[in-house]
């Protein structure tokens, strides 16, 4: 199976925010915004798989800027790493100024999806290689974020996080 460019799982959504999608102070729900994340990143997953892909888990959402009621947002999802069947995918949410159409980060999230078959088992996926450095930075992390996962899970002994040990060595 040939290596991808995280390029070529790139997924963009942008959609407006309606009044039925805002709380009670006209920010987007932070539901609706996991949701629209969601989307956008099981569509890069099955991109780069070209399979059925799952989620797994919601392994980070940073809120860190408010999405208010008429906002233009734009989600990017990416996935960063490969792992035998499973996929990290790294999403970027933008919100567009109305008025000088200038795109600021509001928020970012981390995702994990499974490929699977049309019976549900998983499958291999290609590696990724990546181009950029910031996609050479989120693919180290993933390494990092995968071992510390399964440390915790208890599926991994703290000897063998050898990517986790060197950031303290």
């Amino acid at each position: 199976m040939n290596p991808k460019s995280p390029s070529e799982s790139l997924t963009v959504l942008t959609d407006l925010v309606l009044p039925s999608e805002t709380n009670h102070i006209n920010n987007l729900f932070g539901g609706e915004l996991l949701s629209r994340m969601d989307r956008a990143a099981s569509i890069s997953a099955q991109r780069h798989s070209r399979n059925i892909a799952v989620t797994a888990s919601v392994n980070h959402v940073a809120f860190t800027k408010a999405i208010l009621l008429g906002s233009v947002v734009t989600i990017e999802a990416k996935v960063s790493r490969a792992f035998n069947s499973s996929m990290e995918v790294y999403i970027d949410v933008w919100v567009e100024d109305r008025n000088s159409g200038e795109k600021t980060k509001a928020n970012e999230a981390i995702y994990t999806f499974v490929a699977v078959n049309e019976v549900g088992k998983p499958v291999i996926v290609p590696a990724i290689i990546p181009e950029t450095e910031l996609e050479q930075e989120r693919f180290d992390g993933a390494l990092r974020r995968k071992q510390l996962s399964l440390l915790l899970a208890g599926k991994m002994k703290a000897h063998d996080a050898t990517e986790l040990k060197a950031l303290f060595v």
